[in-house]
Parts: structure tokens; sequence; C-alpha cells
């Protein structure tokens, strides 16, 4: 049974979710953890389905998730979307975006957010004068390219099912890891139009796949609460490794 069925689900850590995530990539001192709660003070809320940035803007902030979902996207001239990758709570929107001249991708939020809006001159601080929470900003883009490296791997060799149910179980291993998720469920506002985006299939194929999921007994989607009755099978199904997720931190750091 999902821990949420009695309670509405959490919107936000109970501690801050930047510092969760971060501490898997790297040993934090005190130091460290009250730079990065100063670093996330100035926040503010978002409502769903905006657009924070668009392809071809010049950026001049990076943004961070403090609560909600968000997404990375493109848009093809026929109109077509293609998420490329889902934006939790801990999450930067492209850390080093702002050395750039130009967007190549856009970022908009799916639910209503709460964000924090940060300099590259902060990002540039960070980077010179911590160098424990540099370590776990590395960190943080490797594990970045790796979760776009395992959906590329799965739009190219996985069935739409077990696309599907491999991308359930990374979003539930990532919001466990900031404390967002019960073992077996969590919320999870997203529309079937957007999983599809996500996957790369019509919206007919994804409405399919999730029915398919559902007469399984392999997930429970309702109200954006996804639950699992079984975990592990879901798991064994999409043949997820969730090695790519880097959540256990080297025994020794250089």
């Amino acid at each position: 049974m999902s821990e949420f069925a009695n309670g509405s689900p959490p919107l936000r850590p109970a501690s801050n979710p930047l510092i969760l995530k971060l501490e898997r990539g790297a040993v934090l001192s005190d130091t460290d953890r009250a730079t990065l709660e100063e670093l996330c003070t100035r926040t503010r809320d978002v409502e769903a389905r905006q657009d924070l940035i668009r392809e071809g803007e010049r950026p001049e902030v990076v943004h961070l998730v403090m609560s909600g979902l968000a997404c990375r996207y493109k848009v093809l001239p026929d109109g077509k979307r293609q998420i490329l990758a889902f934006l939790i709570p801990g999450d930067f929107c492209d850390l080093h975006v702002a050395i750039l001249g130009l967007m190549d991708h856009s970022i908009c939020t799916l639910s209503r957010c709460t964000m924090v809006a940060i300099s590259s001159e902060s990002i540039a601080e960070l980077t010179l004068n911590h160098p424990r929470i540099t370590r776990a900003l590395w960190w943080a883009t490797l594990v970045d390219e790796g979760i776009l490296r395992e959906w590329l791997t799965g739009m190219g060799q996985r069935s739409s099912e077990a696309q599907t149910a491999h991308l359930f179980c990374e979003l539930l291993v990532r919001l466990q890891a900031v404390g967002l998720a019960a073992p077996n469920s969590c919320y999870l506002p997203l529309t079937q139009n957007e999983l599809a985006d996500a996957l790369g299939i019509s919206d007919v194929h994804m409405n399919r796949t999730l029915q398919q999921l559902r007469a399984d007994g392999l997930i429970v989607l309702s109200k954006s609460i996804l639950t699992v009755p079984d975990v592990a099978r879901l798991q064994a199904f999409a043949h997820f490794n969730p090695n790519y997720l880097h959540l256990l931190r080297r025994s020794r750091e250089a």
C-alpha cells in the first residue's frame, strides 16, 4: 500500500534538497552546508508549465529546483516536443549554462515549483573557494550525463513498456534520495503527454503502454501518485540497474 494513500504527497523535502543530493557525491563540512543554505535563501514560486528560459535566449543565471518538477526540452519545427530530462528538487537546470552565449534548449516547470536563481558569479565563487562543494558539483554533472546516456539507451533498445518501467524506477530512486518518496510510491505530477514526450512515443502508444503495465500489475498510477506493488519485480522487468545514478560515494576521495 502506498504511504501517500492517507494524506497529501510531500511537495518539499524536510531538509534542503540540494544538500541532500550533493552529500551523495562528496563529504560536506558544516561550513559547506551553511554556504549551500545561504545560496538557497532567495526563492520564488513559479506556476506549472511556465518557461524559465527558452532556446535562443541568453542565460544569465543558473536555476535550482527546490520543490516541484521541471524539465529540459526541445521543440522541432513541426511543433513536436522532446523532453530531455526531468528535474526534481535538488537539481540544477544546467549548472554551467551561464558560460554559453545562447541556450540550445528550453527549461520549463511541469508542476508548481519553488526555484532559486543563482548568479554565475556565485557559482564561480563556490568552485574557487569550496573544494568539497566543487567535487559534489562535478559529481552532479556526471550523474546528469549518466542519466542522459541511460535515456538514449532506452529509446534505442528497450520496448516502450520496459522504457516506461525503467523511467518510473529511476524517478522513484531519485526522489527517495532527496526524501520525497516512500519505499514503493511517490508523487509524480506528469501527464500522459509529458511521459510520451520524454520517451519519444505517441500519446496513443503511451496510453497503451500504461494500460499494459497496469494490467500486468506492475504499477498503479492514479491522481498523480505512482505506486509500485512490487519494486523488485518492476526493476527486474525493466532490467533497472541504478549504477548510473552513482548514489554510492567512493570510499576514498581524491
